[in-house]
């Protein structure tokens, strides 16, 4: 999707940032959130379907506890972020009533997204809410979330949520003004990348961790999150929050921020939601001929191909498939547990019943439970 092509976007995921929403730590932008959200409500009227994604509950707690340092232990975390969306919640409820618009609250753990039942139900109440005019107000659910089971940021959780609806657009606003070529307070030469692609090897180098000190993201992250909202064909851009009218900017096809291109075809919803699990229980490190099979010609994995098996995993769960220099090609739902696995790698399946004594599946991981990396 090109910029020209924003002006037709139907269905947008939008990302506040913490330090945005917070003035940098200092409390709620009452004023901001109010511009943003009529932004927001305009779009609506021009039957535009509009999600947010909004970070700032801790900041928020910090701010109404006093707490000048993001705490370190995850109970502090939590009731931290238990305080802080009282206050963020009610403050957007607030203002879109006075557009006469519905706000709803979805607070969700990675575990809600990593079962299939649970992803398509989370899909049904979301889909179910724009259609009822309203607009889901999204944010992690810290307050249970474990160090196994969180995204890590809000910037994963908005791709992650653009694949679940199937958006054309992710919008994340940040208080930096896009992707720089270097980091532009270290190097005053950097530039500005007005876009590129997401499959972009400079994409690494050029993206740093975040500097605020108040969320878990940074510029990675969101490189991270553009990938994945490229997997259901969604364009990604990366722009200062603090422009006026940032929003709708943007999608006028203005040109600001960072514009991600997807350069790919997008995924099936299936492959999407294998594509979004962060957990993965366990590596197979695949033989050149494997990978390549894998890679190239789409085929099932075979066990003959598996060279080494690691982590803890059962049957059905996700594991990575890693070529032999360790880059991940593949991830997928395995068919044999991690002992079994053991057993019959590098073996031809023909052998499985006197291995094991019984024959389940002849492939470890079948194409259609599979994805690229």
């Amino acid at each position: 999707m090109s910029r020209s092509e924003f002006t037709h976007t139907k269905r947008v995921v939008i990302k506040i940032g913490s330090s945005l929403l917070t003035r940098g730590g200092q409390g709620l932008d009452k004023t901001a959130i109010a511009a943003w959200v009529k932004q927001m409500a305009d779009l609506r009227s021009q039957g535009i379907d509009v999600v947010l994604v909004s970070s700032g509950a801790v900041a928020e707690g910090m701010c109404r506890l006093g707490l000048k340092a993001r705490p370190k232990t995850l109970h502090e975390l939590q009731a931290a972020a238990a305080i802080g969306q009282m206050g963020l919640v009610r403050v957007f409820d607030d203002n879109f009533q006075q557009h006469s618009l519905h706000a709803a609250q979805i607070l969700l753990t990675h575990d809600d997204l990593s079962n299939r039942k649970r992803y398509l139900n989370a899909r049904s109440t979301l889909l179910t809410l724009i259609n009822f005019g309203a607009v889901p107000i999204i944010n992690e659910n810290d307050t249970v979330a474990t160090e196994e089971i969180h995204f890590g940021d809000n910037d994963t959780l908005a791709a992650l949520v653009a694949n679940l609806i199937e958006a054309d657009l992710l919008i994340i606003l940040t208080d930096q003004h896009g992707l720089f070529t270097s980091d532009p307070s270290v190097n005053p030469d950097a530039t500005l990348i007005p876009e590129i692609s997401v499959n972009d090897t400079r994409l690494e180098t050029m993206a740093g961790e975040s500097r605020s000190g108040l969320g878990r993201g940074g510029m990675y992250t969101k490189v991270r999150a553009a990938r994945l909202a490229s997997r259901s064909g969604a364009a990604t851009v990366v722009a200062a929050g603090v422009i006026d009218d940032v929003i709708k900017k943007v999608l006028a096809g203005e040109q600001l921020g960072t514009h991600f291109l997807p350069d790919a075809e997008p995924l099936v919803s299936r492959k999407r939601w294998l594509a979004g699990q962060l957990q993965l229980k366990g590596q197979l490190i695949l033989d050149a001929g494997a990978a390549y099979a894998l890679k190239s010609d789409g085929k099932s994995l075979l066990s003959i191909g598996v060279k080494s098996v690691s982590g803890q995993f059962e049957r059905g769960e996700l594991v990575a498939c890693l070529d032999e220099s360790g880059v991940e090609i593949a991830r997928g739902l395995i068919n044999y547990g991690k002992t079994e696995t053991q057993l019959i790698a590098g073996k031809n399946s023909a052998e499985f019943e006197a291995i094991l004594g019984y024959l389940d599946d002849m492939a470890l991981i079948h194409r259609d439970n599979m994805v690229l990396i």
